[in-house]
């Protein structure tokens, strides 16, 4: 299975529409991948916190609308990334969103861990509160966003829903870059998962963005590492490397938890 990891500058100056259209061109160069991920609210801009309600969609919005085009285009799935969605209650969510090839969304997940640490994404947005995953043709597949990396316990959830791919929309800055690279190497190795982490990059309102978007399998080989620019990354996966190595090495096999029923 061919993945293209599209990394996206979102600068202040550069209008949202002027973005989609721009970043749907991108999108395009990538014909040819089976899969194709955006970063975590490249449309808005993760740092653009003034603009978040007024850039607020509703889930079948314009960011939405613009994956389901693009995948019935390249007859591939698209991850959207993620956008500020707005819900019927005026509630702001950080909301990921998975199309098929056919147009159709089989998978949204609103983030759950939303951030505080110099960021007003915790102030700002209600933090979602669910989790599942959805079949593809790289086996169940399920999502996380950016903060979540940091935060085992939801990735064992995420197994223990039968997942086998996560992918990770992220606007992760530069300066915590090696935790970047340790979070996901981890989370891969740990749940035996093929993680598929697509970064920001640029700068917004001051912080410099990480990108090195990775692709990291179950034995926590990169499979693929971007740099810091905008641009697609390709990289090939093969769907049963999970089934292998889950058998090889059954670690996830092996969990013990006699302190619950203590």
């Amino acid at each position: 299975m061919r993945v293209a990891l599209v990394q996206v500058a979102s600068p202040a100056e550069e209008g949202v529409a002027r973005r989609r259209e721009r970043v749907g061109r991108m999108v395009r160069d990538a014909r040819g991948a089976d899969l194709v991920v955006l970063p975590e609210l490249w449309a808005a801009g993760y740092f653009s916190f003034d603009a978040y309600a007024e850039q607020a969609e509703p889930a079948d919005g314009s960011t939405v609308a613009a994956g389901r085009e693009w995948a019935r285009d390249l007859g591939a799935h698209v991850h959207v990334g993620s956008f500020v969605e707005r819900d019927d209650r005026g509630r702001l969510f950080n909301t990921a969103v998975l199309v098929d090839p056919s147009g159709e969304v089989v998978h949204a997940y609103r983030k759950i861990h939303v951030f505080g640490h110099a960021s007003l994404e915790a102030r700002l947005l209600t933090p979602g509160e669910r989790i599942d995953v959805t079949g593809t043709p790289l086996g169940p597949l399920g999502a996380t966003t950016c903060y979540d990396l940091r935060f085992p316990e939801l990735w064992r959830e995420l197994v223990d829903l039968g997942a086998q791919a996560v992918i990770v929309p992220a606007a992760w800055p530069a300066a915590r870059r090696e935790h970047w690279r340790l979070f996901t190497s981890a989370r891969a190795v740990e749940n035996q998962v093929v993680l598929i982490a697509c970064n920001a990059v640029g700068e917004q309102h001051g912080t410099a963005l990480g990108g090195n978007s990775r692709v990291v399998d179950p034995w926590g080989t990169v499979l693929a590492e971007a740099g810091t620019d905008e641009g697609i990354t390709w990289c090939d996966v093969d769907p049963n490397v999970v089934g292998r190595v889950r058998a090889e090495f059954p670690v996830l096999a092996d969990r013990r938890s006699p302190w619950r029923n203590a």
